[in-house]
């Protein structure tokens, strides 16, 4: 992989990340105004499938194998039931947590469950070993993630008059 393309994979990756706390401030405002989170989850993945058929329409993306749908295993299916936990708990959490404080949190959750992933090879995932180095990026990554949470205190809330 050149330079430049290792670079583009590198931005897109930030900008996956980015993205998350857009969505989860805007779902939980959302779903304040639906009366519930799981309201805000259902139309946010409505939304995604609403933005995504035109898309896959657009690049003439063959239809999937019936073969392969009817033989994969059950574990295979399980991504859209992890989406519906994170942007439910998400939608709970950020509110509570604030932004920063809640993308820290689940940043060190997806660090950890990452570390485990790779460790054993899941899910088809090649192997890479738990190293002590790794390690330490991780514990760096958690004491980060206590300093964002911990250090944050929260707004004073605003006198209202009237």
């Amino acid at each position: 992989m050149t330079t430049l393309h290792w670079a583009g994979v590198l931005a897109l990756a930030v900008i996956a990340g980015a993205v998350v706390p857009f969505q989860s401030a805007i779902n939980a405002n959302l779903g304040r105004g639906l009366g519930h989170p799981l309201w805000a989850t259902l139309a946010s993945l409505l939304v995604s499938i609403i933005v995504l058929l035109p898309v896959m329409l657009a690049l003439r993306l063959p239809l999937p194998s019936l073969a392969f749908i009817s033989k994969a295993p059950l574990w295979m299916w399980a991504g859209g039931a992890f989406g519906v936990c994170f942007i439910s708990l998400a939608l709970m959490l950020l509110p509570k947590l604030g932004a920063s404080g809640f993308i820290a949190l689940a940043i060190a959750g997806q660090m950890l469950a990452s570390l485990l992933l790779d460790h054993f090879g899941l899910f088809g995932l090649v192997e890479r070993q738990l190293t002590t180095p790794r390690m330490v990026g991780a514990l760096l990554l958690i004491g980060g993630v206590a300093l964002i949470q911990f250090s944050a205190a929260p707004a004073p809330a605003m006198a209202t008059s009237g």
